[in-house]
């Protein structure tokens, strides 16, 4: 999991939860083919969106899961 840097707690990020949407930054140099192994690695979770967004340290993942797949809350 070097490559997803910390989940994304926004006025928008905390909306797309209600569409089973998740945020998370992640090194910039990531592709999108390693984003969605990471995230299947980790959470076993499957059948994410699209990627969107970055800037110049890091970019803005937001995954998209199917319903009935969620991903377990973040704890320290």
């Amino acid at each position: 999991m070097d490559g997803i840097k910390y989940a994304v707690f926004t006025d928008k990020s905390i909306r797309l939860l209600g569409k089973n949407q998740y945020t998370s930054n992640v090194e910039s140099g990531s592709t999108r083919t390693e984003i969605k192994h990471w995230v299947e690695l980790f959470f076993g979770s499957r059948k994410m969106g699209p990627i969107m967004g970055h800037t110049i340290h890091y970019r803005r993942m937001i995954i998209t899961l199917q319903p009935g797949y969620s991903i377990p809350p973040l704890r320290k």
